[in-house]
């Protein structure tokens, strides 16, 4: 039985959103209490399930300009979450060992997420966590709980089917790394669930509970109407929350069996879901071993640094990502790109294909005229995109 679960989905600005390379992008909240459902296994009884992505969702966008308000009267305020609502602790030293804080800058600055990661190796700086935590990330910070320490991370790769994503971590010295379950769960297994409630940073928050669901579905609706299906995932009736997703669920032995994926919202008991840890350790072998098959892609994409005007066909300007690579060339609102890397281009999708053909840093020859007819060219090397 799959659980229809509650969206947002990412929205831009009025001139934005003509295709995938349209960026920035600006994330808002989503409003409370859009949506009910009932959980597999527990017939009858309604919960109102929140968004991967919504600040009462695991791993959401902190508020951005005037949304800023919503987020404190919000029944999930990272400030009153963990002390006044929930059934949490503080986290031990033993339980926090090898989990860590994962923040990042969301399309050039046009909003922030946070959330939990699991190092799986230290040495090499391998660290784990869910792909809607860095969605749209154009920086990637990891902490090390209950510390100043702060390090840069890259994205290795992600499944966003699967909700995962692979990082590695950069500059740091060896950190511990999770301990991993390899006997198996079972229903009635006592769990408990580590993260950073709240998204707050700071000591991790442990939420303990009971495994009440194996092979569970959620299916996820975005505010565009189109769904995608989480499957196979441990249901747990623990207080997860924003900030949790990425987390660690351990067993009694203090193992890592899962890792919190999403969670149901609202003043009554909660129901958490994780990704079993041998599925999250498959898609991380993958990665390490460079294999990008099915929805498993590698790397970061190349990307020009513009929005385009909707609606017209033609690769329009409609605005610039500062210091990038089209601003580095001198492109600006109201030109229209003409030609790339030798090819000519005269609708979006054109655009689209030829920079999909190359890599972040790949020097590209680039035309283009200006909207009283004047040409130019020049040469520039293709930035990063945001993590799609």
């Amino acid at each position: 039985m799959s659980v229809p679960v509650s969206t947002f989905a990412r929205r831009s600005t009025a001139a934005l959103g003509a295709a995938a390379i349209t960026m920035p992008l600006v994330l808002f909240p989503a409003s409370a209490g859009s949506a009910t459902s009932q959980s597999a296994d527990q017939a009858g009884r309604a919960a109102l399930l929140a968004p991967l992505a919504d600040p009462r969702w695991i791993g959401g966008p902190r508020p951005v300009g005037p949304d800023s308000r919503r987020w404190a009267t919000s029944p999930y305020d990272a400030s009153t979450s963990a002390s006044t609502m929930l059934d949490v602790t503080t986290a031990d030293a033993t339980q926090s060992s090898g989990v860590v804080l994962v923040s990042t800058t969301v399309d050039f600055g046009a909003g922030e997420a946070a959330g939990t990661g699991l190092v799986l190796d230290g040495e090499d700086g391998l660290v784990v966590t869910n792909h809607h935590v860095v969605e749209g990330a154009t920086r990637v910070m990891i902490s090390m709980p209950g510390t100043d320490e702060s390090y840069r991370a890259t994205v290795l790769g992600t499944d966003a089917e699967k909700d995962i994503a692979v990082l590695r971590l950069h500059g740091a010295p060896d950190v511990a790394e999770v301990a991993l379950d390899d006997d198996g769960v079972a229903i009635g297994n006592a769990m408990t669930a580590v993260g950073d409630a709240g998204g707050d940073g700071g000591n991790l928050t442990a939420a303990a509970g009971t495994v009440t669901g194996l092979g569970e579905s959620i299916t996820v609706t975005e505010d565009d109407g189109s769904q995608s299906t989480l499957t196979g995932l441990l249901e747990l009736d623990a207080d997860v929350i924003s900030g949790d997703s990425g987390g660690a669920v351990l067993d009694a032995q203090g193992e890592v069996v899962g890792m919190t994926v999403a969670a149901s919202s609202g003043y009554g008991d909660i129901v958490g879901y994780a990704i079993p840890i041998q599925r999250v350790e498959r898609v991380a072998a993958k990665v390490v071993a460079g294999e990008e098959s099915g929805s498993l892609e590698l790397g970061y994409d190349a990307f020009l640094g513009v929005s385009l005007v909707s609606g017209t066909g033609a690769p329009v300007v409609a605005g610039v990502v500062d210091g990038l690579a089209a601003d580095a060339s001198g492109l600006t609102a109201g030109d229209t790109i003409t030609a790339l890397d030798g090819s000519a281009v005269s609708t979006i999708a054109d655009l689209q294909r030829v920079i999909a053909a190359h890599q972040p840093g790949d020097v590209v020859s680039m035309s283009w005229t200006r909207a009283e007819g004047e040409r130019h060219q020049a040469r520039t090397a293709l930035s990063r995109a945001p993590i799609a």
